[in-house]
């Protein structure tokens, strides 16, 4: 299953959610990872799949799987918890994936936001190659406030700057509301998320501009130019760039990851996960705005959708998760058959 592959106008196949996600774990295990990891891989990149995140769903597969080849990354790694104060937590992932990482920290997490009013948690010698919304989510469906930011490879030429840097270092936010799923973003720093490009390189597309720069520093709509030795820009200029030094402070510096360019994969041919960190803010609202919280977020919905906002951050993910929960997983029969042959089906 190639990343460069074009996939245009091919017949697709209908798959539910529970069988992709039986698949994926199959998967894992059959390329490198024990059971509790491949468990909780597959049901991450189930999920973006599930939910029309395609730049995270399948298509990360192959960097799954070349970067478990590689030796790169250790897919039976059992991270080690710390608990190192009333509202602080230290995940040390052991240099494996950084979602067993958050797992084997949440419940204790919840509860340490339920009892202090905040809590924090940080990631280190980790991997995180998914989206970050499915890390944030769950918290708000628990009534809970969540932010969560990870820095990855260097790919970003800071404002200003005449090399790349940061990484796409994404932000994600969750927080409930009363009358409806969660609020939810998930938003790249960079002006596109890496795997967009590289999806636009797959398919033929041309990027809008402002995308990205070749590897002479010019100015470029051509994905393959920013993928052979470009670099992406900031979004926003000066602001995004500012909010991507932050990341790399808080998902790093302050968690004892990698900055995004402190590692070296070199001696890891097909390495494709960014060794980094990552950090967790949880809130419990109910310590500061008590039950009304959830009101308040619905009003501030309801009063968006009165300013004539018609879209509103997560819509489109909630859309596409019923229909998939109703009708399948539209996937590209080809792609999925390659899935079932890596499985061993």
């Amino acid at each position: 299953m190639s990343a460069q592959s074009p996939i245009v106008d091919l017949p697709c196949a209908l798959i539910g959610f529970n069988d992709l996600v039986a698949l994926l774990h199959a998967l894992f295990i059959k390329h490198g990872t024990s059971p509790e990891v491949a468990a909780i891989l597959a049901h991450n990149c189930a999920s973006a799949e599930r939910d029309g995140a395609h730049s995270h769903g399948i298509f990360r597969i192959p960097g799954y799987l070349s970067t478990l080849a590689s030796g790169w990354v250790n897919g039976h790694a059992v991270p080690r918890v710390t608990d190192v104060a009333s509202g602080f937590l230290r995940v040390d992932a052991c240099n494996g994936f950084a979602q067993p990482a958050l797992e084997a920290a949440r419940a204790l997490l919840v509860d340490k936001a339920r009892s202090a009013g905040i809590a924090l948690l940080a990631i280190h010698n980790s991997h995180h190659f998914a989206a970050l919304w499915p890390d944030v989510e769950p918290f708000a469906e628990e009534g809970l406030v969540a932010l969560s930011v990870v820095n990855s490879m260097t790919c970003v030429v800071p404002h200003g700057a005449d090399r790349p840097l940061f990484g796409t270092n994404p932000i994600a936010f969750a927080a409930p509301r009363a009358d409806g799923p969660p609020i939810v973003f998930d938003l790249a720093t960079s002006a596109i998320a890496h795997g967009d490009v590289q999806i636009a390189a797959r398919n033929g597309e041309r990027l809008p501009p402002g995308m990205g720069v070749d590897s002479l520093g010019q100015p470029t709509q051509d994905p393959r130019a920013v993928l052979e030795g470009g670099a992406l820009l900031p979004f926003g200029g000066h602001k995004g760039s500012a909010l991507s030094m932050m990341v790399e402070l808080l998902a790093a510096a302050l968690t004892g990851g990698n900055f995004s360019f402190e590692f070296n994969w070199a001696d890891h041919p097909g390495a494709r996960t960014p060794w980094t960190g990552q950090l967790l803010i949880v809130i419990d609202p109910s310590k500061t705005a008590g039950q009304s919280f959830a009101e308040r977020s619905q009003e501030l919905v309801r009063q968006m959708h009165a300013a004539g906002l018609r879209r509103l951050p997560g819509d489109r993910r909630h859309r596409t998760r019923a229909k998939s929960l109703e009708a399948g997983i539209e996937i590209d029969a080809k792609a999925l058959q390659q899935l079932r042959e890596l499985a061993g089906e």
